[in-house]
């Protein structure tokens, strides 16, 4: 496919990149994606064996963002090596508040599915790389934009030189260090948690039966996550269930020895969550990524729309994060898309009161994930005594008093938006 003439300039192929893309093919909307990284070439059928058994991050995909990959046709993609939640097992270290969530008490099909972040990149990548309506440019940086009444256009480096590219629309997925949230001079808050999340995968000695658990200590919120074992038991009931997603919070400056030191990570976990995982016998690699909450003061600037964490990076508490970016991908898509039905080939995708819509339409939702958060982050950090047994309470009325489940439940699994 030839470059000239794409609808939508795509900046980042991440993810969310990765998923836009697929969204306006979908509505067979023409794109152009730039990422700065070289792709590695992957074989369609390549990594369905799991090389490394316990080396892995993990995304909790909630149940609007598998239903969103379903509509497009992707889901069969991703099935094989997804492990759906059936209960979530919520608690604080040490203290007497706990709730549970149930998908039968709940009368839903999960509250969402864990994914490797490796085999989605990968799945996206593919369809991506076979979609005949998306052009993909990696290798490629971002030096300088510009934009007047009819065009936006940015300029890229990459091996073959320097190059223009120009749309009606550019839609910037570039991350939380966004260049060109950077190049528009939209100022971003931010807001240091001196927090470190750790994430990898152990071995359990008790399946997990398809629950998660939330444990909130004084350093953040812990969380055990199930996932699949191997190739094709992702929506069966195959899976035996030893293996585990882990994601651990520390203060700032801790990292080092939980990244070092497997007994100590795998015994710190062992106190932490005690016998409701059963026996941490076995890590792999872990990660450490410094939490920080950004969010942009506008998402929309002229003909640009800066999306995913160029726009809102949130603390991992609630795992919404990559779910909150799908949503507005979505919405984004699904606009546009209106768009060419109401005006044909008249269409200017990168209208400025449509695009502006788009942006208040959003934050709504945004706006409800972010607060979550912060008051998940911000109740259950602080050491006060009377905080303590008021949030405990709270977990204990949650659990027990009818008709808040299943409001927090919808709220969770992003069919609330």
């Amino acid at each position: 496919m030839n470059l000239s003439n794409p609808n939508v300039l795509i900046v980042g192929g991440g993810h969310v990149g990765l998923s836009f893309a697929l969204l306006l093919a979908h509505h067979g909307i023409k794109s152009t994606l730039v990422e700065h990284s070289r792709y590695p070439v992957i074989e369609p059928e390549a990594d369905t064996a799991r090389t490394h058994y316990l080396d892995a991050r993990n995304t909790a995909l909630s149940r609007r963002t598998v239903q969103i990959y379903q509509e497009i046709g992707l889901w069969d993609r991703l099935q094989s090596h997804a492990c759906r939640i059936d209960k979530v097992l919520i608690s604080e270290l040490g203290s007497f508040g706990r709730a549970t969530l149930d998908k039968q008490a709940e009368g839903v099909e999960s509250f969402g599915q864990v994914m490797e972040n490796a085999y989605l990149g990968r799945q996206l990548l593919v369809a991506v790389q076979q979609n005949e309506l998306i052009t993909l440019i990696d290798g490629a940086t971002v030096t300088d934009i510009a934009q007047d009444e009819q065009m936006a256009s940015i300029t890229v480096e990459s091996d073959d030189g320097v190059q223009t590219l120009s749309a009606q629309l550019v839609v910037a997925c570039d991350g939380q260090h966004s260049k060109v949230r950077q190049l528009l001079h939209i100022d971003v808050d931010t807001h240091d948690y001196q927090q470190v999340g750790i994430v990898g995968v152990v071995q359990t000695d008790k399946p997990h039966r398809y629950e998660a658990i939330e444990r909130f200590s004084e350093a953040g919120p812990l969380a055990v996550l199930p996932l699949t074992d191997g190739v094709g038991d992702g929506g069966t009931d195959q899976t035996a269930g030893y293996r585990r997603s882990v994601v651990f919070i520390c203060p700032k400056g801790e990292e080092q020895q939980y990244l070092e030191d497997d007994d100590k990570y795998l015994s710190t976990l062992q106190t932490v969550f005690g016998a409701d995982a059963g026996r941490f016998v076995a890590t792999g690699k872990r990660g450490a990524y410094p939490l920080s909450k950004v969010l942009a003061h506008r998402q929309v600037a002229g003909r640009f729309v800066i999306m995913g964490n160029a726009a809102h990076t949130l603390h991992p508490v609630a795992g919404q994060g990559f779910n909150l970016c799908l949503r507005d991908a979505y919405a984004l898509a699904n606009l546009l898309a209106q768009a060419v039905a109401d005006d044909g080939d008249a269409v200017d995708f990168g209208r400025y009161d449509r695009l502006a819509h788009y942006e208040k339409s959003r934050l709504a939702d945004q706006k409800r994930v972010i607060k979550f958060c912060d008051t998940v982050v911000g109740s259950f950090t602080h050491p006060n005594p009377v905080m303590k047994f008021a949030r405990n309470v709270g977990l204990v009325c949650f659990d027990k008093i009818p008709g808040i489940k299943p409001l927090v439940a919808t709220y969770a699994m992003g069919l609330k938006s």
